[in-house]
């Protein structure tokens, strides 16, 4: 994802970023790693839950060294104002989900554009396709030992409101039963991209990750009219 974003970036303004936000951060692991792509990267993270930001400073940030000091978490809302005006900003994992309201969402996109440097990107990736308002329960064994269950809940077309959980089943027949909860409204790219305009952005583009026999392979292509699929995922990218 990080190379990507710098990828687009460059390609965008013919310069590399420097200053990097990222909302909804968690552990802060794309912090983390914008910050070890380069001796001039900075970055920003905003999340409200201290559990996972905590984590993620004892795992991912003070493992940097010396480095972490260019790293900043702040315990605030994703609304919040930050410290210094991103060259990059990003919503990542369908986080901006949780705006269930088109008003709410849009003052969120809006914020975003002010806040941006003068030649500033704000990126968000999507998920879309007819499995997005499937129920359906999905199993991946993980190299560590334990198994992966991806839950999707039931879809109400009339709001939007999608529920979908993870759970973990490990070696010894204990199980984490939802480990992580997620209470969506899902979006659709083309609602998304009329916000963004909205929001005063100059250009909006997306770019697809690219279908490697029928899996994805985390290469993005610029694609403003895509394929249609079961399941995709996008990055929607707003230039300031």
């Amino acid at each position: 994802d990080i190379e990507f974003l710098q990828r687009a970036y460059k390609e965008i303004n013919g310069k590399e970023a420097r200053h990097f936000r990222e909302d909804f951060c968690g552990t802060a692991i794309l912090c983390a790693t914008w910050v070890k792509s380069g001796e001039e990267c900075t970055a920003e993270g905003y999340d409200l839950d201290p559990e996972p930001v905590e984590w993620g400073r004892k795992h991912n940030i003070e493992p940097l060294g010396g480095d972490a000091d260019r790293v900043r978490l702040f315990l605030e809302d994703a609304r919040s104002e930050g410290e210094r005006a991103p060259d990059i900003r990003i919503a990542q994992n369908f986080s901006y989900w949780i705006f269930k309201e088109r008003a709410e969402l849009l003052d969120y996109f809006k914020k975003t554009h002010a806040s941006l440097a003068d030649d500033g990107i704000f990126a968000i990736d999507l998920w879309g396709g007819s499995e997005t308002q499937e129920k359906m329960r999905e199993k991946r064994k993980v190299d560590e030992g334990f198994t992966y269950i991806w839950d999707q809940g039931e879809y109400l077309p009339g709001s939007g409101d999608f529920t979908c959980k993870i759970h973990f089943k490990f070696k010894d027949g204990t199980k984490m039963k939802d480990a992580f909860v997620y209470d969506w409204r899902v979006w659709h790219l083309t609602g998304l991209r009329d916000m963004f305009i909205e929001a005063g952005v100059s250009q909006v583009d997306s770019y697809f990750e690219e279908d490697d026999d029928e899996d994805g392979n985390a290469e993005y292509l610029l694609d403003n009219q895509g394929e249609h699929a079961a399941a995709w995922i996008a990055y929607l990218v707003g230039q300031k």
